[in-house]
């Protein structure tokens, strides 16, 4: 995890820096759901490199956001999930969701 005065002082800047990109948010969005196993989170995620995936999941680890289980196993099996401080973001991507539909909505009722 970061240190505090790693972080920016305003707490908006902070939630930005820790999962304001695309791809984090996107990662968050597929673990809301259930563990999801690093070749699966990259054919969902189209687009996206190896190495992005691979950056941003170490990211959000070291940041206590996701954790990662490896089973001992031949082959080994890693699985990537929401720690609870990554559940504890839970009703902020829900809230980006409804306003995301309800943007759309707002758009379809346009045309």
């Amino acid at each position: 995890m970061k240190a505090k005065d790693e972080l920016p002082e305003c707490p908006v800047a902070t939630t930005v820096s820790l999962i304001g990109n695309k791809w984090k948010l996107l990662i968050l969005r597929n673990l809301q759901v259930r563990p999801w196993r690093f070749n699966e989170l990259h054919k969902n995620l189209e687009g996206i490199s190896q190495k992005v995936l691979t950056d941003s999941l170490r990211q959000m680890e070291a940041d206590g956001i996701i954790t990662r289980t490896v089973y001992p196993e031949v082959p080994p099996r890693v699985e990537y999930a929401l720690s609870p401080l990554g559940e504890s973001m839970r009703p902020i991507l829900m809230s980006m969701q409804s306003w995301g539909a309800a943007y759309k909505a707002q758009l379809s009722k346009e045309c």
